[in-house]
């Protein structure tokens, strides 16, 4: 029996879903509750205005925070792969902070600047930044110089150089920075929250881990997966899509 590409995923989940009920029905334990429970849940906290509210604030720094990587990232990452003296100079800078646990640069955001949004924000755009760099780094270093010679040649404007030439070679490396971005930024977020916010998903699923409430807590999570699933549906795929228009 034969399924098309687009009813596979369909399928995945229905077995996933599956594999959930049957393990739930036989623990029989409220460590892992059944799907119905957590859709329960998932609705209540909805009817309430709570998750709503918690996942609008978790978004909100995750758009904020990732907009500032990605942005400051590609920057960087295009001089770095430009410029040999300053990427060997800056080289060691990038393994190290590509080697600090997330949990200290969290911890020391919050201590030098305190329990702050921006320490927040702060803390997130840190964690990231370094990923970013690195992957635009070495796209640049991919990129044609024949091309850019060519550019050069037929006096394209930089924009256009830019639009034309540069970004088409870069799209790869830009996207793969982004969805490695997106499931980075929010895992740190969390924790962020977890440790010094009032409100967020991670300040929530911190309460629900104190009173062992497990369906609470795959309520939330299902969530925002839910979300960040919508993203890479409705914005990155297209974007995707239209970029790559020019292969063949």
């Amino acid at each position: 029996m034969k399924f098309s590409k687009k009813g596979l995923p369909v399928l995945s989940l229905l077995v996933l879903l599956v594999v959930w009920q049957v393990m739930a029905v036989f623990l029989s334990s409220s460590l892992l509750p059944t799907p119905a429970v957590v859709a329960k849940v998932f609705w209540r906290e909805c009817e309430s205005g709570q998750l709503p509210y918690h996942l609008g604030v978790t978004l909100l720094r995750l758009v904020v925070s990732f907009s500032v990587a990605m942005l400051l990232g590609c920057a960087l990452g295009i001089v770095f792969g430009r410029n040999k003296q300053l990427d060997a100079f800056f080289d060691n800078w990038l393994v190290i902070f590509l080697n600090v646990p997330a949990l200290v640069t969290i911890i020391l955001c919050y201590v030098w600047f305190g329990l702050v949004e921006s320490a927040a924000i702060l803390a997130v755009v840190i964690n990231k930044l370094p990923n970013v760099i690195v992957t635009i780094r070495e796209g640049t270093r991919t990129l044609d110089q024949d091309l850019l010679d060519m550019a050069r040649s037929f006096h394209f404007s930089r924009r256009k150089t830019l639009i034309h030439v540069i970004w088409p070679q870069l799209h790869p490396f830009v996207m793969g920075a982004t969805r490695s971005g997106l499931a980075l930024i929010w895992k740190i977020i969390l924790v962020v929250e977890l440790l010094g916010r009032s409100n967020g998903m991670g300040y929530q699923l911190h309460l629900f881990f104190q009173l062992f409430d497990v369906a609470s807590i795959l309520a939330y999570t299902i969530a925002f997966v839910a979300v960040i699933q919508l993203i890479e549906l409705l914005i990155l795929k297209p974007l995707d899509k239209k970029s790559l228009r020019w292969r063949r």
